[in-house]
């Protein structure tokens, strides 16, 4: 035995012994649980509660077991994030505008990521999309339409062209002239002012994938800009929002957009200086200020009790 081996018994031995620690306490007897702790209510959604839920999509009120959610409500949610997630991660075809008969253009994106990583390249085009825009498209018209993936290519593909082709319908029957119809690829809203730009249109209109909420991946939104130029701010434009079938139907939401443009080409003006007082009874709700009512909730999982 070494010489530090035996200074370390020594030293153990003088301390208490060659095993210092005391035997550990026996457990004391843990009670088995009850079968159910917290037993669910039928109704646990207070008044307050109850009336909130009424005005809104959002999750109100949806109650609790023990210091949890309950299991319904947690499925729920992953659900409704994981149709969000893939509705974001979706990504336009090359080819789905040159098969459905739409001009091709691409902002100067590179990759999906990328597109969601620099929303300011998403705002201009790649010179090749800017050669193809000045060679191939109508100009100086009073509507330029613009279908555009946005972030969700789903809503682009499952919508989009029946938008472009309610709202060409609607301008046209009110005396509007309506440029070629085109499809923008990883675009922001902004890079309709490049595009209206370049054709020469009075207005401008991008109809893209707005951005995924709880359940909803597949709603457009439309933007539109009047004497569009890069450099418009959002103060400039006017949009409409949650353009689906459970929403506002491409139909309705297309007359409405056709409403506006009118608007816009006979007043020269867009934006927060956009008159719509006389418009009440076209435009309905989207012609005021006040909330609208919320569309509705649908329950993507079931849980039997």
């Amino acid at each position: 035995m070494s010489r530090t081996r035996q200074l370390i018994d020594a030293l153990r031995d003088k301390m208490g012994g060659a095993a210092p620690l005391p035997p550990p306490p026996p457990l004391p007897r843990v009670p088995e649980p009850p079968a159910r702790v917290y037993p669910r209510r039928a109704e646990e959604k207070s008044a307050y509660a109850r009336e909130a839920a009424a005005h809104t999509t959002a999750l109100l009120g949806i109650g609790h077991v023990g210091t949890r959610y309950a299991t319904d409500v947690v499925l729920q949610f992953q659900a409704e994030l994981a149709v969000a997630h893939g509705a974001v991660g979706q990504e336009l075809p090359d080819d789905w505008a040159g098969k459905n008969g739409l001009i091709s253009l691409q902002s100067r994106v590179q990759s999906h990521r990328e597109f969601l990583l620099r929303p300011d390249l998403g705002r201009r085009l790649t010179e090749d999309s800017l050669a193809t825009l000045r060679t191939t498209a109508r100009r100086g018209v009073d509507v330029q339409p613009i279908v555009a993936d946005g972030l969700s290519a789903v809503a682009c593909m499952q919508s989009g062209l029946e938008l472009l082709a309610e709202f060409t319908k609607a301008c046209e029957a009110r005396g509007l002239t309506v440029g070629s119809p085109m499809c923008a690829k990883f675009a922001r809203v902004w890079l309709e002012d490049e595009i209206g730009h370049e054709v020469q249109a009075k207005v401008a209109v991008i109809l893209l994938g707005e951005r995924p909420g709880l359940g909803t991946g597949d709603g457009l939104s439309a933007y539109l800009v009047y004497a569009p130029t890069v450099g418009k701010t959002d103060g400039d434009r006017n949009m409409m929002s949650n353009i689906h079938a459970r929403g506002t139907v491409p139909k309705v939401a297309a007359d409405r957009l056709a409403v506006l443009s009118k608007a816009m080409v006979d007043q020269r003006t867009s934006g927060v200086s956009l008159d719509l007082s006389h418009l009440t009874a076209e435009l309905g709700e989207a012609a005021g200020r006040h909330p609208r009512a919320p569309q509705e909730r649908v329950r993507l999982v079931e849980v039997q009790s």
